[in-house]
């Protein structure tokens, strides 16, 4: 995948955290031109009917909300690889494989910034993850 944004020092995850089952591209920075698109926090629920999918874990909320932040850059005319940066919210370190081998799978070659951190909870308890993503349409498309 060619870099549509320049993206600085980038890493995988397997190799900073040997001891967790991670594979995500991520990296330090990046630098962007174009158009800022601002994705709200997308979490385990359909985005066309509300229709919650807390009951089937970690991973399938993450999913859900991946498909989400993919559907929305899509509706606006961006596309995952604008992604720049990321924000996982989880509500217990217990999720973190989880949730982050799903967003892993859908940002495959991406290498965006991330951000994560643990909280006291959602906006509804049985959300177990929120992510938000800012990406950047170039200029040139």
């Amino acid at each position: 995948m060619s870099d549509i944004h320049y993206r600085h020092r980038k890493f995988n995850t397997k190799d900073t955290y040997p001891n967790q089952k991670l594979n995500n591209d991520l990296c330090q920075v990046v630098c962007a031109k174009g158009t800022m698109v601002f994705v709200r926090g997308q979490v385990g629920q359909d985005i066309d009917d509300f229709k919650s999918i807390a009951e089937e874990g970690a991973y399938a909320q993450a999913d859900r909300a991946m498909q989400n932040v993919s559907q929305l850059l899509e509706e606006v005319g961006a596309r995952l690889e604008h992604i720049c940066r990321i924000q996982v919210y989880i509500t217990d370190r217990k999720h973190r494989d989880d949730v982050y081998q799903a967003i892993g799978k859908w940002l495959k070659g991406i290498y965006p910034v991330s951000t994560g951190l643990i909280v006291q909870g959602l906006a509804r308890p049985e959300w177990v993850m929120e992510i938000e993503a800012t990406a950047v349409i170039p200029d040139s498309e």
